[in-house]
């Protein structure tokens, strides 16, 4: 009966879909938005697996938190220096709070809602807005300058070698002038009638941008003109339905070296040489966020909640912990000896690099974990919550 249901209501969407294409693009934009929050709403399809108590061979404790404010259905992900840490909130406030105390230093207000994370490179501090407009601070908190894109804005805004590189939702990429905004190039591509809503971003390397897509494709872009330097397949689109034909690349690609690493949605998650865009090797892995690279192992968090250690070379199996099944997890953040996921119930969960064992674990608060930097040191990590609670925690 359950099955059946979900077969009505993607027969039901599919129809919408197509009458979304005749009314108009702001109905097509809203059904997507819902299919998505369906797919991967803040309500799970299946209930989290119960967290079965372990025995913690690492101390977990929290530094210091704070409140950077309500983030409602955006993702944000907050950057850090050698000395602050950047947040953001829905009501466009930028936020700069100590490293080391997590006390506030500042806070602006950018004059409309921010829908995406911190940037921030070369004393410059970046958002971007729903309004599909990019705002550039100093250090101290000084507006800079303001340039338009073409839609919203859900991602983080990259700097590199003077240049701003934003993707706008609707999959746009812009190279902006670092010191003014003034727009140096775009690349553009057309989104498919059906894709998943993400904060998919990009990610700058030796000059060039990295951005995966719907169906599976990842391209690589010259980071100074935005020319296209090639296209690679990291996973076809397979099934009957386009429910089931989604195979969008919803995470960062992670470059390492000569090779650049990506994951789709219902898909695969490949190793691609950066000089040519081949692919060296594919295997069958889904993900929604994404995936690290530390020394010669992959981490990558399973769509339906497994925690995957792969070969950087093969993409053989050294070790799965299946024991967080549904529980909506972040990308792995290798941290030495120990990788760390959050959960859909504001867990921070520690596995031992080689083995993926539980070797601690802390509860921050009742909202789901967005998303985990690097602290300021090697046991440390700064976490993101729905609820707009910035905490720093250390593991020893």
């Amino acid at each position: 009966m359950v099955l059946s249901k979900q077969l009505r209501f993607f027969l039901m969407l599919g129809a919408l879909l197509t009458l979304g294409s005749l009314i108009g693009c702001s109905t097509l934009t809203e059904l997507r938005q819902d299919f998505a929050d369906r797919v991967f709403g803040r309500e799970p399809p299946n209930p989290p697996a119960a967290l079965e108590e372990i025995k913690p061979s690492y101390s977990a404790k929290i530094d210091w938190s704070s409140n950077a404010g309500k983030t409602e259905k955006y993702d944000y992900t907050p950057a850090m220096d050698s000395s602050a840490v950047y947040a953001t909130n829905i009501a466009g406030e930028i936020i700069k709070l100590d490293a080391a105390k997590g006390n506030q230093i500042w806070r602006v207000n950018v004059g409309e809602p921010i829908s995406g994370g911190v940037g921030i490179g070369s004393g410059i501090v970046l958002v971007g807005s729903n309004k599909g407009n990019v705002h550039a601070y100093d250090m101290a908190g000084k507006p800079l300058w303001k340039a338009k894109v073409s839609s919203e804005i859900l991602s983080v805004p990259r700097y590199f070698d003077g240049m701003v590189i934003v993707r706008a939702g609707d999959n746009h990429i812009f190279g902006l002038d670092a010191t003014d905004g003034s727009r140096k190039w775009v690349y553009e591509r057309t989104t498919p009638a059906l894709t998943l809503r993400s904060s998919v971003g990009i990610a700058v390397d030796g000059g060039a941008v990295y951005a995966g897509f719907a169906g599976g494709k990842l391209v690589a872009l010259r980071a100074d003109n935005g020319k296209l330097l090639w296209e690679a397949t990291v996973a076809q689109p397979k099934g009957v339905t386009e429910i089931e034909r989604i195979a969008d690349i919803t995470s960062l690609p992670v470059v390492d070296g000569p090779v650049v690493y990506a994951v789709a949605y219902q898909g695969r998650i490949a190793a691609v040489d950066r000089r040519n865009g081949q692919v060296v090797w594919n295997r069958d892995i889904s993900s929604y966020s994404g995936l690290s690279i530390e020394d010669t192992k992959i981490f990558v968090s399973h769509t339906l909640g497994a925690v995957y250690s792969l070969d950087y070379e093969t993409g053989r199996t050294f070790w799965r912990q299946g024991a967080l099944s549904n529980r909506r997890l972040t990308a792995p953040l290798p941290m030495g000896s120990l990788i760390a996921v959050g959960d859909l119930e504001g867990y921070v969960h520690f596995l031992t690099r080689d083995e993926g064992k539980f070797a601690a674990r802390i509860k921050l608060d009742s909202n789901a974990v967005m998303s985990l930097i690097p602290g300021t040191n090697s046991t440390q990590l700064i976490a993101a919550t729905r609820d707009g609670g910035i905490y720093a925690i250390s593991v020893k």
